[in-house]
């Protein structure tokens, strides 16, 4: 177990611990919360022995393996497969270790060598590391090409990927999701269930940590504390304490108070009734989220929109994608949308299927191949992207960016709006090139809302942003009064903020009747499907009715195509039975100590050399049957959803 006791914690003069104490026993799955400042990236450093403690103990097992997703990336020539087998650090070592003990002619080191090879399951290392970077979104084509090759995003899940290959007793995560989307994200959390050692886990996604960890140890006034159950059972227990507190019913009736005033005013209005509706909803997750948060540094609200139209966005029979030279790349068809004041969208569907073509397609920067966009004369659009990001202008500051925006207002509002995303004193002063990745992505929003949009694009707007400022611009949505279009991994915004999800997939937009929990089974099966669709149908096309003729033929190919595959699974759990027993039997001969003698080195020689070669087959034959066991399962899955 982790035990901390008494601890004391400076960082420069800034004391972040002070003599407090939390005890964690093996196995237990942590998420570490607090607020940007507290510690908590200080704490991975304690625990990884990477610096010292002030005051009190620190005590963790000596053999435990700790692993820690680094973040940052050298730009080298080894391939992305080989890259994440290197984080099982006990194969590379006991694989030099048999290397120098062949340069040596050492046959005892050898024999010792392959054993404990044997018993670390190292034989199978490259279909584990595959199975990783195939979770994380890597293609098998990817495997193979040079780190260097990857972009900063996928890097950092070459990075995640390694870190899950370390055979850990304990396992260091600081935002593990920062780069990734919802398929992955989904995927991440069914594999950190199942770890069994000690997990300690930084997120700001709520949903994450809900659906991995089982207690919570928050930082907050220089002390640990630990809540016993997921974030939002958390929320609930430091609710209960911050309630007491006459400050935070205050805060809490006053945000009710302008939701309630918004209901009371358009609720009679029919154009209105949908867009009231909505807000009745949030109010009522108000109530349960919001005195959690009471002493959140982010208060802002949208201003009402100058304009407003019935229909300000609409898009008849639009063919979405992009023009290069002289060629057309078609990735959406019959796409038919209509964005009014009441519009609240949540985009799902699988990653590279066409969520931010849509957006981009709304905004403008990518013309419709086909089909008619029409925006009203009204129409006013607040776009955030990720890439807005670096087109900041970093020489200047926040205070100069809404200075160039509105030069007639004065300073004091500007700096009192400002405040309201934490951008307070001298800090609205200071280069923008200074700022986190969170600070960044809070000024973007500052400046999309102050231009006061009636349409709102948002294309993950949740990056680099801590929990505090995500509860703040759910809240913020929760009150606008414009047309919103959402995509995001965060699953509590898309649920909180949304009334009304589309999925895009397979080349079309659709309505998505279910919830987020029915669209994790939905994308569960259409990846378990997606290796052997069929190519032939158009992606636009949908079906009317179903041939029943053809369904019956469908089943019968399929059936055909199980035959064969089940005679090479048989056939391959044959081989592989032979080759374990002839590696028991040569591994038996091994372990005969006379076999080591010098008169025995020839036989000892040989042996060494047959296990090699039927570690090799008994490895290829079971990558082997798990690849034609896939198939199988597939296409029985297939064939199953056809009856």
């Amino acid at each position: 177990m982790i035990a901390l006791t008494d601890i004391t914690l400076y960082r420069g003069p800034k004391c972040l611990l002070n003599d407090t104490r939390f005890t964690a026993h093996a196995g237990w799955h942590i998420g570490l919360t607090g607020r940007n400042g507290t510690g908590k990236s200080t704490l991975f450093a304690l625990l990884q022995g990477h610096i010292q403690l002030d005051g009190g103990q620190c005590s963790i097992p000596a053999n435990w393996q700790i692993a820690h997703m680094a973040q940052e990336v050298p730009g080298i020539d080894q391939s992305a497969l080989d890259y994440v087998i290197d984080g099982d650090k006990e194969l590379r070592q006991w694989q030099r270790s048999l290397t120098a003990a062949e340069a040596n002619d050492d046959h005892h080191r050898i024999a010792e060598a392959h054993q404990h090879m044997d018993s670390i399951d190292a034989y199978t290392a490259e279909s584990r590391a595959a199975k990783l970077l195939t979770g994380l979104g890597f293609t098998t084509a990817q495997f193979s090409a040079a780190v260097k090759s990857f972009s900063g995003g996928w890097r950092m899940r070459l990075n995640l990927a390694q870190t899950l290959m370390c055979r850990s007793d304990l396992l260091l995560l600081d935002e593990p999701t920062n780069h990734l989307d919802l398929d992955t994200i989904l995927w991440l959390e069914g594999w950190l269930k199942q770890y069994p050692g000690t997990l300690i886990l930084i997120s700001h996604d709520r949903d994450f940590l809900d659906s991995t960890v089982q207690h919570i140890l928050h930082l907050e006034h220089q002390q640990l504390n630990h809540y016993k159950g997921n974030y939002s059972q958390f929320e609930i227990m430091r609710a209960q304490k911050l309630t007491l507190q006459q400050a935070a019913y205050d805060k809490q009736q006053k945000e009710i108070a302008h939701m309630q005033s918004f209901i009371n005013r358009f609720k009679a209005k029919a154009s209105k009734a949908k867009q009231a509706q909505s807000r009745v909803k949030a109010l009522d997750r108000l109530e349960e989220i919001a005195p959690a948060h009471v002493d959140s540094p982010f208060h802002f609200h949208f201003y009402p929109p100058a304009k407003l139209a019935d229909q300000l966005i609409r898009v008849d029979h639009g063919m979405l994608g992009y023009r290069k030279d002289d060629t057309a790349t078609t990735i959406l068809s019959k796409v038919n949308l209509q964005l009014s004041p009441d519009s609240r969208i949540g985009l799902l569907g699988p990653n590279g299927a066409g969520k931010s073509t849509l957006i981009k397609a709304l905004v403008g920067d990518n013309p419709l191949l086909d089909g008619e966009l029409l925006r009203s004369e009204h129409c006013a659009i607040g776009y955030f992207a990720q890439h807005q990001l670096d087109h900041l202008d970093l020489e200047a500051t926040p205070l100069l960016l809404l200075q160039r925006k509105s030069p007639k207002v004065e300073e004091s509002r500007l700096r009192s709006y400002l405040g309201s995303f934490a951008f307070i004193g001298d800090n609205v002063n200071e280069k923008i090139g200074t700022f986190s990745g969170g600070e960044k992505a809070r000024l973007a929003l500052a400046l999309i809302i102050w231009d006061k949009p009636n349409v709102l694009l948002l294309d993950e707007p949740t990056n680099h942003l801590d929990l505090e400022m995500r509860h703040a611009l759910t809240m913020a949505l929760q009150s606008y009064e414009g047309a919103l279009v959402v995509v995001s991994h965060d699953r509590h915004l898309i649920r909180n903020t949304t009334d009304d999800l589309l999925l895009v997939a397979n080349g079309e937009v659709n309505d998505f009747s279910g919830d987020l929990e029915d669209y994790a089974r939905w994308l569960s099966d259409h990846q378990a499907q997606q290796l052997n669709s069929s190519s032939s149908t158009s992606s636009g096309e949908k079906v009317e009715r179903i041939d029943r003729k053809a369904e019956r033929q469908k089943a019968a190919e399929l059936r055909n195509q199980l035959r064969p595959l089940k005679k090479q699974i048989d056939k391959l759990e044959k081989q592989i039975d032979k080759y374990q027993k002839e590696r028991l039997q040569i591994e038996s001969e091994l372990s005969d100590t006379a076999l080591y003698e010098a008169q025995q080195k020839d036989k000892l020689t040989d042996l060494l050399k047959q296990q090699g070669i039927v570690t090799q087959a008994l490895e290829d034959a079971e990558l082997e049957w798990m690849d034609v066991q896939d198939q199988y399962e597939q296409l029985e899955a297939q064939l199953s959803a056809e009856h």
